[in-house]
């Protein structure tokens, strides 16, 4: 006789942006959020500014040559030299974009909707993230929360303090040029 084990079902599934909000809300950390039509890139999402105060960030899923991940999250309209942040950011060599798959196993988010916060899915702690020091410099810090469709506001200490509650300790480094 065998005995099969069920699993919940989804339990591999990402988590949402309603388990973000509980997550932030267990840790006592405040947090406001606006819906609004998906945005896929920074010019979409620019209509957004009068609307939400604070920076505006951009994300970018990059990995060297020994499959090291990374979240690099800067001001939405700093550039990054992909070129040498390798250097900066202790990667064994160059960096490029990591697969949409990766992204999604990973991350819990699919292209066009990388952030920060993608660290509550990462629960093997596979990708380190790196938060611009520019960026760290407004006291309030925007990113989606798990999807493109809207913007979740929290507190740049807020912010850390949620990366380490995921198990993620983040560099804050000038990865700007």
């Amino acid at each position: 006789m065998t005995e099969t084990v069920s699993q919940a079902p989804n339990s591999d599934a990402p988590k949402t942006a309603q388990d973000l909000f509980r997550f932030l809300d267990d840790l006592g950390i405040s947090h406001s959020t606006k819906s609004h039509p998906p945005v896929f890139t920074v010019s979409e999402s620019e209509s957004l500014r009068d609307e939400i105060p604070g920076g505006h960030t951009k994300n970018l899923f990059v990995k060297d040559k020994k499959d090291r991940f990374f979240v690099l999250t800067v001001e939405e309209r700093a550039s990054v030299d992909l070129k040498s942040v390798h250097k900066v950011i202790g990667a064994s060599s160059r960096v490029s974009f990591g697969s949409p798959e990766k992204m999604l196993d990973y991350l819990g988010v699919i292209p066009g909707s990388v952030t920060v916060f993608g660290a509550l899915n990462d629960t093997g702690n596979n990708v380190t993230f790196v938060l611009d020091e520019d960026l760290m410099s407004h006291e309030i810090i925007n990113g989606h929360p798990l999807s493109n469709d809207a913007t979740t506001s929290i507190g740049r200490n807020d912010l850390i303090r949620f990366l380490k509650a995921t198990g993620h300790e983040p560099l804050v480094l000038k990865v700007t040029g």
